[in-house]
């Protein structure tokens, strides 16, 4: 029998030959609901788990039969172009990034036993797409187990269930966070639902893994998404070269237990994300045009040119915040300014001198809501933090007079009698504590005495109150103890046309009435839908008279913004039904209270007259198509 040539280096899979194995062995997986060890790899083949590892890894080349008889026992055929020879380099036509990394997959600390479950989420578009399908390619050679949704979820399959059940199954959150990431709410939610879960586990998987792709460090994320990354460090893509770091830096951190690297990707840093609409609201500069329309999404910087003022609202809030025993409740559905109106707020606050602490509920941890006594230390110590003050908490905290009284002494004994200036307080997303109804009776009913107790306490008329919220307050509250029925009251409304038209201008439009009225005929006023639309007017992306083709397309300008909410519905069937009834032909404008609430702080309805319709066209659109069967489809567009 004649003998192997020593230069014969046996057969190396290519790039594609790798992803046609490895999306078979995914398939085989999903199917029988394995986890795809090499152990059962090679039950299912009969392939030795060395010669497996060998062929998935691309280190060295394997026998070609084995190859043949590993894609045999997925059903796959092995063709000329999934395979070379080992002895030659790298084709060019292959992925770079991969073939620099080969010497690599024999480090031991690099290339982990245990296979980790990856989660890869990337923009449609390149250099994302590219680099996901790189990293795609060298975690599966690594012995990762690699899901991409674009690949993974088949026709007619649930999109937003089966994302729903990965980022549950998976150990790692590779995010690849494009420029677009700002406006990308999908992908905001994506990492939204990954930092509940891990706050819910005590390994806190995922692990999320953030990369910048394009994107500089410097530059601000949107609002909910700068605070669900904050701690958590990120890494920077300019070009081709730093592929090969990053992916070393990636593999390194998969050969580790998530629960034992959670701690390690959390950069312990001093900056909160409240102080940075603190940093921005202690610059007196006046606010200066911008050369570049900005892409919407998130707050509004207070040096833009972009924000609409909606007179009297601004200056009615301005001259409040000041007055002792201050307090303003601002109250809109989500994406209508709420935040951005507070951050001017408190901008305008400091220039007063003022001290000023701006608050997200939506980005405190589940953990802090677990009971009272919890919440409020946290509440206590977060504002100390800001005030730049040392935690004291043990010195003021006695069991004997209950939470509530120890909150009450840490700000009246300690917090407000250390500084000189008064403190206006920002709540934004106070909605949040209304979901554990125990803490937000007390909180709400604490916030409430503190505002009557600067009407006779002189400490206390440092204290300012700014509360804001999407929907009504449902908590069951005396009326004597609720912070909603005092202080001045804003309902932020929708842009009028003159608004519009004011902000079409600074996106050098230059429109008439009759075509500011066709933009609002499809998304009326409200703030974020109309800018979406002006800022990709002006780029040229599309014209005035392509928007109601492209409004509802899934490829359209608010394809993501979409399907966020109908994610959101899907997740909570009566309020999906509840959306059915407010777009069927028979609907009457009456909707359950508590589903209307609800509706409306998603920005999805509006109400008129005590009766409750989609806010806009373009949700009826989009819900009637998505939501309603087809013979309800048929019985509304009668």
């Amino acid at each position: 029998m004649e003998k192997k040539s020593k230069r014969d280096r046996g057969r190396i899979l290519t790039t594609s030959g790798l992803k046609k194995l490895n999306e078979a062995i995914e398939e085989w997986k999903q199917q029988y609901n394995l986890r795809a060890t090499l152990a059962e790899i090679e039950a299912e083949s009969g392939v030795g788990s060395d010669t497996i590892s060998k062929i998935r890894q691309g280190r060295v080349g394997a026998d070609l039969s084995k190859i043949q008889q590993l894609f045999a026992s997925f059903g796959l055929t092995l063709d000329e172009a999934d395979h070379r020879s080992g002895k030659q380099s790298q084709p060019s036509s292959e992925t770079e990034p991969i073939g620099e990394l080969l010497p690599l997959l024999n480090n031991e600390e690099i290339v982990s036993h245990n296979s980790s479950q990856v989660f890869i989420s990337y923009c449609s578009q390149d250099p994302d797409r590219e680099l996901a399908r790189q990293f795609e390619t060298a975690l599966n050679a690594a012995g990762h187990q690699v899901f991409m949704a674009a690949d993974r979820i088949r026709l007619g399959e649930n999109w937003f269930r089966r994302i729903n059940e990965e980022l549950k199954r998976c150990d790692y959150l590779l995010l690849f966070l494009p420029p677009q990431s700002v406006q990308s709410e999908l992908l905001t939610y994506q990492v939204q639902l990954a930092r509940e879960l891990q706050f819910s586990r005590p390994n806190r998987k995922p692990v999320i893994l953030p990369i910048r792709v394009g994107f500089s460090l410097s530059t601000p994320l949107n609002h909910d998404l700068r605070g669900y990354l904050y701690r958590i460090q990120q890494r920077e893509w300019r070009s081709p070269e730093d592929s090969v770091v990053i992916l070393r830096e990636v593999l390194t951190l998969l050969a580790t237990p998530p629960e034992n690297i959670a701690s390690e990707v959390e950069e312990q840093q001093e900056t909160l994300p409240a102080e940075e609409i603190s940093s921005i609201a202690s610059t007196n500069s006046a606010p200066l045009p911008s050369a570049e329309p900005e892409i919407p999404g998130g707050q509004i910087d207070v040096a833009s040119t972009f924000y609409i003022e909606r007179p009297p609202i601004e200056e009615r809030c301005y001259q409040a915040i000041l007055q002792p025993s201050g307090l303003v409740r601002i109250k809109a559905p989500r994406q209508m300014g709420k935040t951005s109106l507070m951050a001017r707020i408190l901008h305008h606050a400091t220039l007063q001198g003022y001290r000023t602490v701006p608050l997200s509920f939506q980005l405190v941890d589940k953990e802090v809501f677990s009971n009272l006594d919890k919440f409020l230390k946290w509440f206590c110590a977060y504002v100390g933090r800001e005030l730049r003050l040392p935690n004291q908490l043990d010195d003021y905290w006695d069991d004997i007079f209950g939470s509530k009284v120890n909150c009450k002494d840490y700000f009246e004994k300690y917090l407000l009698a250390q500084i000189d200036n008064p403190l206006v307080l920002g709540l934004d997303e106070i909605d949040r504590v209304f979901q554990y109804p125990d803490i937000a009776e007390d909180f709400l009913g604490l916030l409430r005495a503190w505002h009557e107790e600067s009407k006779r306490r002189v400490i206390w008329k440092k204290l300012r109150l700014l509360v804001v919220h999407s929907t009504e307050v449902y908590i069951p509250m005396n009326i004597n103890q609720s912070p909603f029925n005092v202080g001045l009251p804003i309902d932020l409304p929708e842009f009028n046309s003159q608004q519009v038209q004011d902000l079409a201008s600074r996106h050098n439009l230059n429109w008439s009435e009759s075509e500011v009225d066709k933009l609002m005929s499809i998304v009326g006023g409200h703030p974020y839908l109309v800018r979406v639309a002006l800022y990709h007017i002006s780029k040229q992306d599309l014209t005035l008279e392509d928007l109601p083709e492209n409004v509802t397309a899934e490829t359209g300008i608010y394809s993501d913004h979409l399907r966020r909410h109908l994610w959101n519905l899907e997740e909570y069937p009566e309020l999906a039904e509840a959306m059915k009834n407010a777009i069927s032909e028979n609907y009457n404008g009456q909707l359950t209270g508590m589903l209307g609430f609800k509706l409306d702080s998603l920005g999805l309805v509006k109400w008129q007259s005590n009766k409750c319709y989609p806010r806009c066209e373009l949700y009826r659109q989009y819900f009637q198509a998505h939501l309603l069967s087809e013979k309800e489809e048929g019985r509304s567009k009668k």
